[in-house]
């Protein structure tokens, strides 16, 4: 098939979403697809990177979100190109500009659009006009217009299905998870590499690491792992938290781990490339997150796949993704985050765990999650036949019938 992606978000840009589309290309192209990227303008990234199907339009920054970006102009452009390729499907991935022109290929080429709902807008409403502007009834009736007469909607998790039925939106929805390069995650470090990134770290090869790997925005509730690490040091003086990731939360967060005089305990690595990140999972023994915001947790499921035990904030996918404590332990509380980060740090690390983590994969890998994805486009190219041949029914039918004058 001739896929045709449309976000606003994609590398040199890092975030969960554009990690998701890079694993949906790969594995769609791995599976004997032809993938083209329609993305906005980056100024990190040559314009367009024609090799590797990549396509780029005239951008500026987002609204109050400056490091995200928003296309002003190209749908003539983008038209052109999709004849070119002949794309056979349009999948949308943003709700915003790219999305409108994917949208508008897909109809003008008569091929199914389909959609990924990423973001749970309600979550970020703070970051227009402090929520003074936009309200949630607001996003329930932007996605509800948006979404309509889409082919189909692919949700990354029940929590995503739950608002979007909630929004009354009629477009057939499926649970897909994004699934987890395995490829990727699977490169195992020697133990000397691993011992080199912890020195470079400032760890011994004894040292206990808690890994933190996310956006540093203020609905990842990082500040509640720092408030945490007191109780952790109680019980483990030497233990470190390691925060990778940057954003708009990182001088917030790092002024809370000077006031609390925690930085011979909290450090930041900043933005590591998504090509590096695997590295950091096998340097860690716990990888940990608070966030309630997330509408899958991509990183979850990286950490699992890195052979890494996961203690994170309680959610509908993670009552799904966790059902043995040889992958990870959920929270509420602070005191069982606590008590969940001392358990895998006294636990030593055996096959029997390591078994449970690598059944576990199968279930979340990019080959499953694609298998499913391109599925789903057979059904709405099947579906868009049935509604033409029915139509075309429809038509002779009231040709033949017409009264005679």
């Amino acid at each position: 098939m001739n896929i045709g992606i449309f976000t606003d978000t994609y590398f040199p840009q890092v975030s969960g979403v554009a990690t998701s589309i890079k694993t949906l290309r790969d594995e769609l192209i791995a599976q004997g697809h032809h993938v083209y990227i329609f993305t906005t303008t980056d100024p990190k990234a040559k314009h367009d990177d024609v090799e590797n199907g990549i396509y780029r339009f005239a951008s500026i920054p987002f609204v109050s979100f400056s490091d995200r970006r928003i296309a002003v102009r190209g749908v003539f452009r983008a038209i052109k190109l999709a004849k070119k390729f002949q794309l056979d499907i349009v999948h949308n991935q943003t709700e915003f500009a790219l999305g409108v022109m994917g949208k508008t290929v897909a109809k003008h080429l008569h091929i199914p659009c389909l959609h990924t709902y990423h973001t749970m807008y309600q979550d970020y409403l703070h970051y227009i006009a402090n929520g003074h502007i936009l309200k949630p009834n607001d996003v329930a009736r932007l996605a509800h217009l948006y979404l309509k007469n889409i082919s189909g909607i692919i949700a990354p998790s029940d929590r995503v299905l739950d608002t979007l039925t909630s929004y009354h939106v009629e477009s057939p929805i499926r649970v897909i998870p994004t699934g987890i390069n395995l490829r990727v995650y699977s490169k195992r470090d020697s133990a000397e590499e691993i011992a080199n990134l912890r020195a470079k770290l400032g760890y011994r090869e004894e040292t206990p690491v808690l890994l933190s790997l996310s956006r540093l925005a203020y609905e990842k509730n990082i500040h509640s792992l720092i408030e945490a690490m007191p109780d952790i040091l109680a019980h483990k003086p030497d233990a470190q938290l390691l925060i990778v990731g940057d954003g708009p939360a990182r001088h917030t967060l790092e002024r809370q781990v000077r006031e609390m005089q925690l930085n011979d305990n909290i450090s930041f690595a900043g933005e590591i490339s998504n090509d590096e990140v695997y590295h950091y999972y096998q340097m860690a023994d716990v990888f940990v997150s608070a966030s309630d915001s997330e509408s899958q947790g991509l990183t979850y499921d990286e950490a699992l796949a890195s052979d890494l035990p996961i203690v994170v904030m309680r959610s509908e996918y993670t009552d799904q993704l966790i059902d043995d404590a040889a992958i990870g332990i959920s929270f509420q509380k602070r005191a069982d985050l606590v008590k969940g980060v001392l358990f895998y740090l006294n636990q030593p690390k055996n096959s029997e765990s390591r078994l449970k983590r690598q059944q576990k994969l199968h279930e979340i890998s990019a080959e499953v999650f694609v298998e499913k994805v391109v599925q789903f486009y057979q059904d709405c190219q099947n579906d868009m036949s049935v509604q033409d041949e029915l139509n075309q029914t429809e038509k002779s039918h009231r040709l033949f019938h017409r009264p005679r004058s």
